[in-house]
């Protein structure tokens, strides 16, 4: 068995606790050296040495050491490790021509580490932190007898060549400064920048700073820049955030449309509909957080998917989940005057040149009720009448009641401590909300020293814990990887059905809101210029007419029950089509 010692430099503060672990650790204490104070006065341990006794993981006040058994599969050594006591990433995705490859697993277990590595970004050393310099042989060596000897072989060899986009894309404002057609122009080797700016929607924005357009557009910007140089491996890193629905499948099929017998394709995804969509293959990664990453073999999409939804991998004997993740139809919510918790009637109202309009629709009590529609179509200001937070026009909320809202945007400025702004989640929700979404290591942070996920996680449970008759969420899923958002979806069904709270939530993902909702408001209308609510329906009627707005058709996967996507134009696609069905129940 690999024992492995991993220590977050980060959150280690030896000043803080006077070199706790030290003084704690057996074999210290018998004169051995299994821990000792390292560079930049932080402390290094011995693998060679520990016993995995545990004691200092355990003791640590800041939870900064992680001691692992790794499982006896991983017999082989890392392809890359960051410094001592650093994590370390195994095996690698590897690119099939004619194919998209897609790489499943939630955030810090080395996605973004792997496709630098693929990418030729990062020189993996192979785990081995005494060599300055590696190269490609290195891979060739390390993957001998295997179809990625052959890829790299070709990397070396220069058949290959690589394009990449980066997670990141709100850096690039910082980077370049000027007009997007200029930004478009510096890195056009294909001479197509009229024809992918029209595939991708962004035509209109060609003389905007790069500096003054939104996230969405700045992300179909960075696809378009990778786009257009010249290459037959084209890597993306998470290509639909800040993506409403209808523009991640536009990516997606444009994205798909790349993979020929010339061209590979590999993407990075948290969206399981756009991934399962988008992608041939997939690799699923599992590990823990921080600590260690281990990318599996590829999966068709439909079974890695189905695989992490389970959270067993079979052929590796790894259970990397304790809970399975299960779709089920709900049976409809009682409508009835007696169950009405609130209404509206005949809302307008005007924000600058936008209009909305919401003519009748009723929230019955412990529904949980999904919103769908595109960006700038007046989803969050709907919310925020809702919420009391803006005032219509015209027209009525019949019911008063008492709310609380998530909004879309999370103010980052306080500095007010976590454990504070949680007080109340804490004391009445901790086994329910706090511990699942693991929110103790933050609340010792000042909110304005928290990540996008990290802030987006202690808003959330701060608007659950609250007491209120209807919660409201928008866009929860947001900055969320794929886990943080299955774990998310269990606590709010959880709250649900065993609190009886109701619940509205706005969210882009749409199997997130398949697997919570029992009830769909859809929009429709023209983006920054007029909106339109409807419902709330039923799961079937809203999503077919959703889906019909998309040209896009759902079934029901038989093992899993999850939605998924027909590809466009199968055989499946065009029955539900002449069916009218655009989504299976």
């Amino acid at each position: 068995m690999t024992r492995i010692a991993v220590i977050d430099k980060e959150k280690c503060s030896p000043s803080k606790c006077q070199n706790l672990c030290l003084k704690l650790c057996p074999r210290n204490r018998t004169g051995e050296e299994c821990i000792i104070m390292g560079e930049y006065g932080k402390p290094e341990i011995d693998e060679n040495i520990c016993t995995g006794c545990g004691i200092c993981s355990n003791r640590c006040p800041f939870e900064a050491i992680h001691i692992i058994n790794l499982p006896e599969e991983l017999d082989k050594d890392p392809i890359h490790q960051y410094g001592k006591n650093g994590f370390r990433l195994y095996n690698l995705p590897i690119p099939i021509f004619g194919k998209v490859v897609g790489i499943l697993g939630r955030n810090g277990i080395g996605k973004s580490t792997a496709i630098k590595i693929i990418s030729g970004i990062l020189n993996p050393n192979m785990g081995d932190l005494s060599k300055k310099e590696h190269d490609v042989n290195e891979l060739i060596k390390f993957f001998k007898g295997t179809e990625a000897q052959i890829f790299f072989e070709k990397v070396k060899n220069k058949e290959i060549t690589i394009a990449y986009k980066p997670q990141s894309v709100d850096l690039i404002p910082r980077t370049f400064k000027g007009k997007v057609k200029e930004l478009l122009k510096k890195v056009d080797e294909r001479n197509k920048i009229k024809e992918i700016t029209k595939k991708l929607g962004i035509e209109k924005i060609l003389e905007s700073n790069i500096s003054e357009i939104s996230g969405g557009e700045l992300q179909r910007v960075a696809i378009a820049a990778c786009v257009l140089k010249k290459a037959n491996l084209y890597v993306f890193d998470e290509p639909t955030s800040y993506l409403d629905v209808k523009q991640r499948i536009i990516v997606s099929k444009f994205i798909r449309d790349l993979a020929d017998e010339d061209t590979a394709v590999i993407v990075v995804e948290h969206d399981l509909i756009i991934l399962d969509y988008i992608a041939d293959l997939i690799n699923v990664m599992y590990g823990q957080e921080g600590c260690y990453g281990v990318v599996s073999m590829p999966k068709s999409a439909k079974a890695g998917i189905n695989i992490y939804l389970d959270g067993y991998l079979k052929e590796e004997n790894i259970r990397f989940r304790n809970n399975k993740i299960k779709f089920e139809t709900n049976a409809p919510a009682k409508m009835t005057n007696e169950n009405i918790l609130t209404s509206w009637e005949k809302i307008e109202k005007n924000l600058g040149n936008f209009q909305l309009k919401a003519e009748k629709g009723n929230i019955y009590k412990k529904a949980i009720i999904g919103v769908l529609g595109e960006n700038a179509i007046g989803k969050t200001s709907f919310v925020k009448i809702l919420a009391g937070v803006i005032k219509q026009d015209r027209g009525e909320i019949k019911e008063k009641i008492k709310v609380s809202y998530k909004p879309q945007y999370i103010n980052t400025n306080s500095d007010e401590i976590v454990a504070s702004v949680l007080k109340d989640a804490i004391i009445g929700y901790n086994t329910q909300i706090v511990k699942p979404l693991n929110l103790k290591q933050l609340l010792t942070k000042k909110v304005n020293e928290l990540s996008g996920g990290e802030l987006q996680r202690v808003a959330i449970a701060e608007c659950l814990s609250k007491k209120a008759e209807l919660y409201l969420l928008d866009e929860p899923s947001a900055y969320l990887d794929v886990e943080q958002r299955l774990i998310l979806s269990k606590v709010i069904k959880d709250l649900a059905e065993k609190e009886g709270k109701t619940l509205l939530i706005v969210d882009h993902d749409v199997l997130f809101i398949d697997y919570l909702s029992d009830e769909l408001i859809v929009f429709d209308g023209q983006p920054a210029v007029n909106g339109v609510v409807n419902g709330p329906f039923t799961m079937a009627e809203g999503m077919n007419k959703f889906l019909n707005s998309l040209d896009m058709t759902f079934r029901r996967d038989p093992e899993s029950k999850r939605p998924r996507a027909n590809k466009l134009n199968s055989q499946m696609d065009q029955k539900q089509k002449k069916e009218n069905k655009f989504y299976y129940v």
